[in-house]
């Protein structure tokens, strides 16, 4: 009977590598998460995040529990999300990049969020939550933020992560996706 649930015992483990390649299957928009904490900015790639309510306006990052920022995120109580548009591809790999949070800075034009996040200038919209509740998750920790400012950037194509690759920008409204690799 399809669907049907038996209690044959527990699943065997799911492959880790398998799991990755399952995932890259998942078109995502890309976005980078910052913060900013006593004298400097700290901020990271991020493509898994998603809305949690409207009422109040909230959203949820998945942070690795090693990554500096969220470290700055703890302690200043608030970040900053910017999604990139397709043409900031070179921003999205900087801060994906295993450099100091100074050099992922160098040379980006940001501005101040109210609540002093960084936001990048030119992305497709922004916004900056208080942080609301941190769940730690393996190795990750959520962070759920409540958003207390928001602003729309420029009416471009967004930075797009499908099979391990960025889609590609086709003009104003088409994106060109990867293509299988199997």
């Amino acid at each position: 009977m399809a669907g049907r649930v038996t209690a044959a015992g527990p699943a065997p483990p799911v492959d880790p590598a398998r799991f990755r390649g399952l995932m890259a299957r998942w078109a995502t928009g890309v976005s980078v998460v910052t913060a900013h904490q006593g004298p400097g900015d700290a901020g990271l790639t991020v493509n898994a995040l998603l809305s949690v309510s409207l009422t109040p306006p909230s959203l949820l990052v998945s942070v690795s529990r090693d990554a500096d920022t969220l470290a700055a995120i703890t302690a200043s109580g608030r970040f900053g999300v910017s999604f990139l548009a397709a043409d900031q591809r070179p921003l999205s790999e900087r801060f994906a990049a295993p450099v100091s949070a100074e050099e992922k800075f160098r040379g980006v034009a940001i501005h101040r969020a109210p609540g002093g996040s960084p936001l990048l200038d030119g992305s497709i919209g922004a916004v900056e939550c208080r942080l609301a509740q941190q769940i730690p998750a393996f190795d990750h920790v959520l962070l759920i933020g409540e958003v207390l400012h928001a602003e729309l950037g420029g009416d471009r194509p967004p930075l797009v992560f499908f099979r391990s690759s960025y889609a590609t920008a086709e003009g104003a409204d088409r994106l060109g996706l990867p293509p299988s690799r199997a």
